[in-house]
């Protein structure tokens, strides 16, 4: 029998059952795929993460209950933080090498974690049939695309009035779809629906914001941005523009610890 430590932290927040729960291995090898894949359905979080040593640095890859995806922000925070506070890691940055979306940083920064991602600005898009009627009767103001379906409304209160056709957005092509607007009390808040990877409604997305950053950033002329994901768990977020890269920060606390058997 093979003992494969685990962990479960949530990420962009500083209280437990808030933020977004994300699962986390650490491997002295990879697992088959498959078997990682088994992991994240039985886990059924919205991430399991599972890195191996590399030199100074890790790599990392995510899965969803559904599949391995390209680019994970909560999940690379939580084992971030698994390695700053389970794993005796002394340095104040840890580099990821993941195989889509290169390399990742994490640094320490006070109590809290300084993401580096790649920025995704959106693109102008014609909406495909369906995808406006799947969030309800508001029409937003714009629509766009990177990775994931992006529509801008023109009040935080539309935003938490959405309520998803999960079924029809899980028919779409992409992994998911991001809604945002204006904040009362940050500079944008959002939502993320992939009912199409397993995640009818993620909690706190940081892939989303490599979105969300650079658009907000332009629109409102200033580079460093605060940030609320309106989810029921709620997360907040430190943003910043830096061209062809973001920063994004936030807490992390754990929840648990144990070992999958296999």
């Amino acid at each position: 029998m093979m003992k494969i430590p685990i962990y479960q932290a949530d990420a962009f927040t500083n209280q437990l059952f808030g933020g977004n729960p994300a699962a986390i291995c650490p491997l002295e090898e990879w697992l088959a795929d498959e078997t990682m894949q088994k992991i994240a359905i039985e886990n059924n979080l919205a991430e399991t993460a599972f890195f191996v040593r590399n030199g100074a640095g890790y790599k990392l890859r995510w899965f969803t209950p559904e599949f391995e995806i390209d680019l994970c922000g909560h999940a690379t925070l939580a084992s971030a933080h698994i390695i700053f506070t389970e794993l005796g890691y002394t340095e104040s940055t840890i580099n990821f090498e993941t195989v889509k979306a290169g390399i990742l940083t994490v640094k320490k920064v006070g109590d809290k974690y300084e993401m580096d991602f790649p920025s995704r600005p959106p693109i102008p898009i014609e909406p495909p049939n369906g995808l406006v009627e799947a969030l309800g009767e508001k029409q937003p103001l714009a629509i766009y695309r990177s990775r994931d379906y992006f529509l801008v409304y023109e009040t935080e209160n539309d935003i938490l009035d959405i309520t998803p056709d999960f079924f029809a957005l899980s028919k779409l092509d992409t992994v998911g779809v991001i809604v945002t607007a204006p904040g009362k009390e940050v500079d944008f808040v959002s939502r993320f629906f992939a009912p199409g990877a397993g995640i009818p409604e993620d909690p706190v997305t940081g892939s989303a914001h490599c979105n969300l950053i650079p658009y907000w950033a332009n629109k409102l002329g200033k580079d460093k941005l605060h940030a609320y994901q309106l989810s029921a768990r709620r997360g907040e977020l430190w943003c910043e523009n830096k061209g062809d890269r973001v920063l994004m920060s936030g807490n992390a606390v754990t929840y648990l610890k144990g070992e999958v058997y296999l």
